[in-house]
């Protein structure tokens, strides 16, 4: 697949992944995201998918790959629910 045809794929799985809590907001008030709480999930959606990009078409083995990516979905997770509960702040 060429690059700018991955950037598309990218960019519409985010875009999808984001429409989930868009839609949820429609149909119950538990959901209540803001402006800046779509604009903070694009951003770290868009930065682990292009990072997670350049890992696999960099790194040539394939256990640093499965590695790095792993490490990477860690950090993506910890962030999201710090950002989502604050884990690590009262």
């Amino acid at each position: 697949m060429k690059h700018n045809q991955k950037l598309i794929v990218l960019l519409f799985v985010v875009v999808l992944l984001l429409t989930i809590p868009l839609i949820a907001m429609q149909f119950t008030k538990e959901v209540n995201w803001t402006i800046l709480d779509f604009v903070s999930a694009g951003l770290l959606l868009l930065t682990t998918s292009f990072i997670c990009e350049f890992i696999l078409r960099k790194v040539t083995k394939t256990k640093y790959r499965i590695l790095l990516c792993a490490a990477l979905l860690l950090v993506f997770i910890i962030v999201w629910f710090e950002l989502a509960v604050g884990i690590f702040s009262s």
